[in-house]
């Protein structure tokens, strides 16, 4: 059926969460109560298959999913045959090697010779090839982290967040080998009418996620400083400039980008810059 579409969704876990909420943003109803394996949206011609993350980029490669969100990590991993539609900023980490903790290391030929420990063969034996270190890879489901800890492995590769885990079981970390995030992914042979569909989301997607990196900024700044102003918030245009009850007195209004709002505070607020506000932008559309 072209006239609805298709998304893979990890079932549970952080990941889940972050694109569940994300639609939501978009304005997209749906129910995904505890244990629904499948939902379609109210309000947009979407509906979701609630999947372990793994299994998605091989769905979307075999047309059963038309598109998904799952990590770059898993994608990069199971190399199937899909298309990189949008990297979403969201649940970034990174696929490290790491070693006991007392262990001495200098460098990546550490592990020439060595065993490792992995859930994610295909990426780490690619990073060895590529730096020219012949290790012996062990492919492992689970914890990997207690590998060394019971002589499976001289070291590890996982993903890594905060470095807890690593910490928690007395390894650290030595060398990144793959960052990653959420990512949107599709089908290479979408129907035109699906790709309407999918053009939609991604217009709503880019709306929420432009409003979520800039912020509405308002101040009022005495008439003499305005063109010093309008050099330091240039605006997506320009400022708007509406004049104040007091006399000698503007109120400026712009939107900036989080950054740019902050490097500037301090020259603002020189310039003569009073009452500022920042506002949240919940769409933008540009």
């Amino acid at each position: 059926m072209d006239q609805l579409v298709r998304i893979a969704v990890q079932k549970s876990g952080r990941l889940s969460d972050d694109s569940l909420s994300l639609i939501k943003e978009c304005g997209i109803k749906f129910y995904n109560g505890t244990g629904k394996l499948k939902s379609t949206s109210t309000n947009f011609p979407l509906e979701f298959l609630f999947l372990r993350d793994d299994d998605i980029p091989g769905y979307v490669a075999d047309g059963v999913a038309d598109i998904g969100i799952v990590g770059h990590n898993e994608v990069a991993e199971k190399a199937k045959e899909v298309v990189l539609l949008k990297k979403l900023g969201f649940s970034k980490c990174r696929l490290s090697l790491a070693i006991p903790k007392g262990t001495p290391y200098s460098s990546l030929s550490y592990f020439e010779g060595k065993s490792i420990a992995t859930t994610y063969p295909n990426i780490l034996g690619n990073f060895l090839k590529q730096h020219q270190i012949k290790a012996e890879i062990h492919e492992i489901s689970g914890s990997v982290e207690i590998a060394p800890s019971i002589g499976l492995a001289d070291g590890i590769c996982d993903l890594v967040s905060s470095g807890s885990t690593l910490m928690m079981n007395g390894l650290k970390e030595v060398q990144e080998v793959f960052t990653s995030e959420a990512v949107l992914i599709g089908n290479p042979k979408l129907t035109d009418g699906k790709k309407t569909i999918l053009d939609k989301l991604l217009f709503r997607i880019n709306a929420v996620q432009t409003g979520k990196s800039n912020k509405y900024v308002l101040m009022n700044v005495p008439n003499s400083a305005i063109p010093k102003i309008i050099q330091l918030i240039p605006g997506m245009r320009s400022p708007t400039i509406l004049p104040l009850a007091e006399e000698g007195w503007s109120s400026i209004h712009s939107v900036l980008s989080e950054e740019q709002f902050w490097e500037n505070m301090d020259e603002l607020r020189a310039a003569g810059a009073e009452g500022i506000l920042v506002v949240p932008i919940e769409k933008m559309v540009i």
